[in-house]
């Protein structure tokens, strides 16, 4: 017999949320060019997965899951080339940060799961701030 103050939601252990194709989510031509102040594209809700397109044919794009990632001496981005893509990253994110190009799509499936679950974990001590590894 369960708890009766037990209430079920999604959550980023919620294995359904995972499994359901994503919610789509675009935003293009983002010009990320200013390498000292990052864009940031939020997703409404958390991703299952992102693609990044970097359509900007001489400039690379650093992309990083927080706005610590993309500072020095942590260096926790990744590159996406010039002209080319990401492959499709299965990731629980709610926001990118990008830099160095002028012409970036953000391409994303979404879940159910509210941004704000990720948010009370952090509270918590579960670090999605990007400041330890995951930038």
């Amino acid at each position: 017999m369960s708890s009766p103050n037990y209430k079920y939601g999604t959550g980023l252990q919620n294995v359904g949320s995972y499994q359901a194709s994503g919610k789509p989510f675009a935003k293009g031509s983002i010009n990320a060019i200013d390498t000292a102040v990052a864009e940031k594209v939020e997703f409404p809700t958390v991703t299952r997965w992102v693609y990044i397109v970097n359509n900007d044919g001489s400039r690379d794009c650093k992309v990083a899951f927080s706005a610590l990632g993309l500072e020095s001496p942590a260096n926790n981005f990744f590159t996406v080339k010039a002209g080319t893509a990401s492959e499709r990253l299965e990731l629980k994110l709610t926001e990118v940060h990008l830099t160095g190009s002028n012409n970036v799509d953000v391409l994303a499936g979404l879940t159910g799961i509210n941004r704000d679950r990720v948010n009370y974990l952090s509270d918590l001590g579960t670090n999605w701030s990007g400041s330890a590894g995951v930038g």
